[in-house]
């Protein structure tokens, strides 16, 4: 299933695409995509599509998933980002939080703060947890996952590295989480460790990587998180980025007022976003 929700920011809906890519409203049959429900997407798969109502219009989408307590991210999970961030692979999953307030729809725009000067963009898997997971193995790992997604994990660099402190408030602006377009079930998604993923900023193609270079795969994530918390369902994990954010080039390249990013990843859907000065 191809899992949604549409409507104004705040009075989201839930919704599924159909199999001709219309989207059918969800609303008789669930409240919304969070919490119990997400733990009963199996039970949603066998309701009659083709009876539900066909959405009209090109509705905004809001996030994929709502509800969600965790907006966890993993740092340099990917080797040549690493590289070309100047930085060691690290010995264990790098783990820092993002606000849940940047979390806003797939095509909303990018806001970049008052004081910014080195907005960067990354595209990412996401993984969104459908059951509670604690103490759980990585065998045990993928039958906790209710489905994937598509994260631009939008990031201030000078706020996140040169100012005191940790990652945290350069990576929590509003706006700076963009989620969906689709919650895609796993049944959709053969081998998530091999997904094709890309982004391009005002048409230049600057991200062309594959989740199959992770030095972190999903399953072992899902089970060292839950070795130190408890993951509920709703919760997101971003599960870092392949090379060709801004931050590596040389010269470095941020972000400005006008710039259009697009961004996807294989079976699960695209993004597009323009930069707005907040």
């Amino acid at each position: 299933m191809k899992l949604l929700r549409y409507g104004p920011r705040g009075q989201e809906k839930p919704g599924i695409l159909d199999a001709d890519g219309q989207i059918r409203d969800l609303s008789s049959v669930i409240g919304d995509l969070s919490g119990d429900v997400l733990t009963r997407l199996p039970d949603l798969a066998k309701t009659d599509v083709k009876s539900l109502p066909i959405v009209s219009g090109n509705p905004r989408l809001g996030a994929c998933v709502a509800g969600t307590g965790k907006f966890i991210c993993i740092g340099l999970n990917y080797a040549d980002h690493a590289a070309e961030s100047g930085m060691a692979v690290p010995p264990e999953p790098v783990i820092f939080m993002k606000a849940t307030s940047a979390i806003c729809g797939p095509n909303d725009p990018i806001l970049i703060p008052r004081t910014s000067q080195k907005t960067d963009w990354e595209v990412e898997l996401g993984i969104v947890i459908g059951k509670p997971a604690k103490y759980i193995t990585e065998a045990q790992a993928l039958s906790h996952v209710a489905g994937y997604c598509v994260i631009n994990d939008v990031s201030e660099r000078a706020f996140q590295m040169e100012r005191a402190g940790q990652w945290t408030k350069g990576k929590s602006c509003d706006n700076f989480g963009q989620t969906g377009p689709w919650l895609v079930t796993p049944d959709e998604v053969a081998d998530p460790q091999n997904l094709g993923m890309w982004l391009t900023v005002n048409g230049e193609k600057v991200q062309n990587g594959s989740t199959k270079t992770m030095v972190y795969g999903v399953a072992h994530l899902v089970s060292y998180l839950s070795q130190f918390f408890t993951l509920h369902p709703g919760d997101v994990i971003s599960t870092g980025t392949p090379p060709g954010v801004g931050h590596g080039m040389k010269p470095p390249r941020y972000l400005k007022s006008g710039d259009v990013v697009e961004l996807g990843i294989e079976g699960l859907g695209t993004q597009k976003q323009t930069c707005e000065q907040d």
